[in-house]
């Protein structure tokens, strides 16, 4: 998209994915925030939410992970249509759902990978889904039962070990500000 619509700013999609309690979320908030104080139209897509609603019909199986990417991108890519800057939290577990999520959203789709430790994702895991997981009470659980793929060539990789959630959010913020403010 090279014009600015109605909101004289343009679309584009901000994918994080990464492990349960890699901090996704909290970027995606961090990142939301400031760029609504600089003026910027910005919607979150969180996939506990997604599943809590749109999603609440699909299970953790290899096809509805599957779908579930699917209607996400789907509904981001309706906001990029429409000059939402859209940042979307997902784990995406898997290659090829990175990959379909490209493929619907198009050239304003931006990848981040939020690159954390299993370890580190099971002490700030204040749900104990992953105790639940290794206990075998909670199936296809990423990172325990079922796999992820990390990404051998993404856009742009935090690692939230290391850094504060601050520290991260900046990190995406200068790299996507040049795209959005063009």
């Amino acid at each position: 998209m090279n014009k600015k619509g109605l909101l004289s700013q343009k679309g584009l999609v901000v994918w994080l994915f990464g492990l349960s309690g890699s901090g996704k979320t909290t970027i995606s908030s961090l990142l939301q925030e400031k760029l609504q104080e600089e003026g910027f139209f910005v919607m979150s897509l969180d996939g506990d939410v997604l599943r809590a609603g749109i999603n609440s019909d699909l299970s953790f199986t290899e096809i509805d992970r599957e779908e579930n990417i699917r209607r996400a991108a789907e509904i981001a890519k309706i906001m990029l249509q429409n000059d939402i800057v859209t940042i979307c939290s997902f784990i995406t577990p898997l290659k090829k759902h990175r990959a379909q999520a490209a493929n619907i959203i198009g050239e304003c789709y931006l990848e981040v990978f939020v690159d954390c430790p299993i370890s580190v994702c099971e002490s700030r895991d204040v749900k104990g889904l992953y105790k639940k997981a290794q206990s075998r009470q909670i199936t296809n659980f990423t990172g325990i039962s079922s796999g992820f793929e990390a990404p051998v060539h993404p856009q742009l990789t935090i690692h939230t070990d290391i850094e504060s959630p601050e520290e991260s959010m900046e990190k995406v913020y200068r790299y996507i500000i040049s795209f959005i403010k063009a």
